[in-house]
């Protein structure tokens, strides 16, 4: 519940008396479980990191190639239905005390498994981590742009498959 209200209005709806009202539970029934506001965020951007690259990981990992699993993993991010709103709010909240350090560790996670993912094509270190900075600014102007100019995006998996991986 605490993920949707972030991705419906941001950082400001990620608070206990709404969220009580929201799930109909009382607002001590919410403290009992956080007991302020930061741990209620804490929780609810490791959450967030769980689900949303630790989980995706591990499913593009059953996947047997690495172009597989790049393209798997393009697809899985770059799909138009997920939006991104949930990962944009985290974006404008960035120097928030609470989410900065979870913000970086998952860019951190991400460009890093990016980087492997190219390096098993076949580039080398350097290479791979610019496609890995390449790769994940794509996913980053898209979830963007689904938000603020819908009309405008349309999809780019193969493209950046292809665009990702030429030598």
């Amino acid at each position: 519940m605490a993920l949707r209200a972030l991705a419906e209005g941001g950082l400001p709806a990620v608070a206990i008396e709404p969220l009580a009202a929201r799930a109909g539970a009382t607002k001590g029934s919410v403290y009992h479980h956080f007991p302020n506001r930061d741990a209620l965020l804490r929780a609810t951007v490791e959450r967030w990191e769980r689900e949303h690259t630790e989980r995706v990981i591990e499913l593009v990992e059953s996947e047997r190639t690495p172009r597989d699993k790049l393209r798997t993993l393009f697809a899985m991010v770059l799909d138009t239905t997920r939006k991104g709103s949930v990962e944009m709010a985290l974006q404008a909240a960035a120097q928030n005390e609470v989410i900065a350090p979870v913000l970086q560790r998952v860019t951190e996670k991400r460009i890093g498994y990016l980087t492997e993912l190219f390096v098993r094509l076949g580039f080398g270190e350097a290479q791979a981590r610019k496609r890995a900075l390449i790769a994940f600014s794509l996913y980053l102007g898209q979830a963007q742009m689904w938000l603020s100019l819908p009309g405008l995006v349309e999809p780019v998996l193969d493209e950046a498959v292809q665009v990702l991986t030429a030598r």
